[in-house]
């Protein structure tokens, strides 16, 4: 609320910030109020990590404030996007707490505790601003226990600069009294600093929505995100205190700053105690598992790196002694000429994994070494020379021989889930790795030839149940996109169904039943299997996306979106959820400056795809969709004709073309394109209906007319 400016103060020669009421605010008896308020409340405190006010005058009828110079950047600048380490989070949330703890001592409640509002200096030193919000507690503005002084010093009851029931403070950081316009003490700038907390840890705001009523909506009702799914870095003593911070009722919060501050000053110490003592296994055990170089060179053999370098994080993943970094935090480092200890200095990881593969005919070589980030050492190095048949048993060994140098005991539970393979047949799992890889493609060709490769794999092992869940995806996908028929049905039935017969903890098995159980309209039970199979696989990106897909199908729009933001963390390679949440956005009705954002965000992420693989169809037209939403009309039109050039039979082209059309308003060639569309195979009501792309031609008499016919089509439902 105010215009700062650096100057000098020529009476004691010191430069110090001044701090103005914006000219249009100057004339208006209740900012001026709040800004002498700022004033009077701030100076009222001394301490190291409050921002000093010196003065209040005025010049030209403006009031100022003169206040502490600061060199650096606000909380938010910093935070940038990127979640803090555990190490900074500690340090910084230490200092507010402390700044807290002093400010409700002298019975000040700042009540607007935000990124905005909390500065860090170049020499790390937390400085809070701006307690124009602040209000004198109830009890010490009666005089219990600052004395009529302070109570002078803050001036009168100012509550009644609001109307009656109006909240102050910034509406995403508010507490659920404050949102509710009730009283407030202490304990809603401890609910502040939590969502603050939240924030560093997992560069996510804990509450969001596309209104300041969704916003309130999800601080009154709604838990946000568990931090160790959105980061699983973050430690579980640290997410418990955040967690304690955000309770809905004031009783279950931290009572006061002291007992935050308390908690948090021994995690501290517990935390620097492991990172200075000697590496003897007994450290933080934490280990970051890199992409496997692809010394085969051949193209084709990157997606059997790809498949084992992820297998052997899932059975890393299976020691609860191990903190081990998920594929999205490590796919960036993909092929990149980057140190095993930079990478490791960078994700915070105590050992990085790193390695090599070569496969000659039935031979394959593989190299690893487990790098310890704080020295650059190997502390454990292997090659292995041997057939293609013995490709488990080498991951097992890599994960037993991980554990040993880390001083991990194993479970017998544990040793048995690293002892589970997949399959008793390296040839089905080579089938597997590719089936997985075409039906990324998502086009019909693409999709029918993960259905034979899936096929092959069941041939070659019956008792495969991750390839029995990829033939069920498959089949689902050419019902839902290109072959609408009871046969289609009945296979993803059969074999989603299959899979949970075989293993009934595989969480690709539950992903792939509720993909199937949400085509047959059976949404209570397939929204069941999905929350089973984030349950059982938290980074399990086709659990999160099935799911989106239905509820957005469904016009389910809120959820649809939380749940693509899931699949973009898991996945951030992947083209197809970064447009579809852009979609779900402009369903929504979110902000344009938001939904801007995030289609510039799934343009960026297509064009790297697109480097790699310029013919895939699904990059194409949705980038296209995205570059029209954009303003860049005339090449997403570019993209859209290349995407139709290579499949221009393909249901799924078709339509997405149809909404660039309409995004173009171009209503002839939109129709035109959805009943080329429908002829060649898609045909499923819900995403016509709810697709808001289509909005503009709806009220076309040719649009009512198909409408018509393909709603008396009970068939292609």
């Amino acid at each position: 609320m105010g215009v700062v400016y650096k100057a000098e103060d020529s009476r004691l020669h010191r430069f110090v910030a001044l701090k103005f009421l914006p000219e249009e605010l100057a004339t208006d008896p209740l900012a001026i109020e709040r800004f002498k308020r700022e004033a009077r409340a701030a100076s009222a405190l001394n301490h190291p990590h409050i921002c000093t006010i010196y003065d209040i005058d005025e010049h030209d009828g403006r009031p100022f404030i003169a206040m502490e110079l600061l060199e650096g950047e606000t909380l938010k600048a910093r935070l940038a996007g990127s979640p803090l380490s555990t190490e900074d989070l500690l340090a910084l949330g230490l200092q507010m707490a402390e700044a807290l703890e002093a400010a409700h001592a002298k019975g000040i409640v700042h009540r607007d505790i935000k990124p905005a509002n909390i500065f860090v200096t170049g020499s790390w030193q937390v400085k809070i601003l701006d307690f124009g919000l602040a209000k004198l507690l109830e009890h010490r503005r009666i005089g219990e226990a600052v004395g009529a002084s302070a109570v002078a010093t803050l001036g009168p009851d100012k509550d009644m600069l609001t109307s009656p029931g109006s909240t102050l403070g910034t509406v995403a950081y508010m507490s659920p009294e404050q949102a509710r316009g009730e009283e407030v003490d202490s304990r809603t700038d401890i609910f502040s600093l939590g969502v603050v907390l939240y924030e560093m840890a997992t560069s996510r705001q804990a509450f969001t929505g596309a209104t300041s009523a969704m916003v309130f909506d999800s601080i009154l009702n709604r838990a946000p995100q568990p931090i160790g799914r959105v980061n699983p870095r973050v430690p579980a003593e640290l997410q418990q205190i955040i967690s304690r911070t955000l309770e809905k009722s004031r009783h279950a919060r931290y009572q006061s700053a002291s007992q935050l501050k308390s908690d948090l000053q021994r995690l501290k110490r517990d935390s620097d105690s492991s990172r200075t003592a000697p590496t003897s296994g007994q450290a933080e055990r934490s280990v970051a598992v890199l992409y496997f170089e692809n010394l085969s060179r051949g193209e084709e053999d990157i997606y059997f790196r790809d498949g084992m370098t992820e297998d052997i994080i899932t059975e890393l993943s299976a020691i609860k002694g191990l903190r081990v970094f998920p594929r999205s935090a490590v796919f960036a480092y993909r092929d990149k000429q980057t140190t095993a200890p930079q990478i490791g200095q960078e994700l915070s990881a105590a050992y990085v994994l790193e390695g090599s593969l070569r496969r000659a005919g039935n031979r394959i070589r593989i190299t690893a070494q487990l790098v310890e980030t704080r020295t650059g050492h190997s502390i454990w190095a292997r090659r292995f020379d041997r057939t293609m048949e013995d490709v488990f048993a080498i991951q097992d060994e890599m994960a037993k021989n991980i554990a040993e140098a880390l001083q991990i005991m194993l479970s017998e539970e544990e040793k048995a889930v690293i002892e589970k393979v997949p399959t008793a047949n390296v040839e089905a799992y080579d089938y597997y790795l590719r089936g997985r890889q075409y039906f990324h493609q998502f086009r019909r060709k693409g999709i029918e030839a993960a259905r034979n490769m899936f096929k092959r794999a069941i041939e070659i092992d019956p008792n495969y149940a991750r390839a029995w869940a990829g033939l069920s995806d498959c089949h689902s996908f050419l019902q839902f996109y290109w072959q609408p028929s009871h046969e289609n049905l009945q296979q993803a039935d059969m074999a989603s169904r299959k899979a949970l017969e075989l293993d009934p903890d595989l969480a690709e098995a539950h992903a792939s039943r509720g993909h199937l159980l949400s085509l047959l309209e059976r949404d209570e039970d397939a929204r069941h299997e999905f929350e089973a199979a984030i349950r059982l696989n938290p980074n399990l990106f086709e659990a999160y996306y099935f799911y989106a897909r239905s509820c957005l199908i469904h016009g389910q729009l809120e959820e649809a979106a939380k749940l693509f933001e899931e699949a973009c963390r898991v996945r951030p390679d992947d083209c197809q959820a970064p447009s579809l949440l852009a979609n779900a956005y402009e369903g929504m009705g979110v902000d344009s400056t938001i939904v801007q954002a995030a289609h510039r965000h799934a343009v960026e992420v297509i064009e790297k795809h697109l480097e790699m693989h310029p013919d895939d169809v699904r990059a194409l037209y949705l980038g296209a969709q995205n570059l029209c939403r954009l303003g860049q009309n005339q090449r997403g039109l570019e993209w859209a004709q290349r995407a139709l050039a290579i499949d221009p039979e393909d249901s799924a082209v078709c339509y997405n073309l149809t909404c660039i059309y309409a995004i173009l308003g171009k209503t002839e060639e939109a129709i035109s394109s959805l009943e080329k569309a429908i002829a060649c195979g898609f045909g499923d009501k819900k995403i016509i209906m709810n697709d808001p792309y289509l909005n503009p031609i709806r009220s076309h008499p040719r649009y009512i007319a198909l409408w018509k016919k393909l709603s008396s089509n009970d068939s292609r439902v």
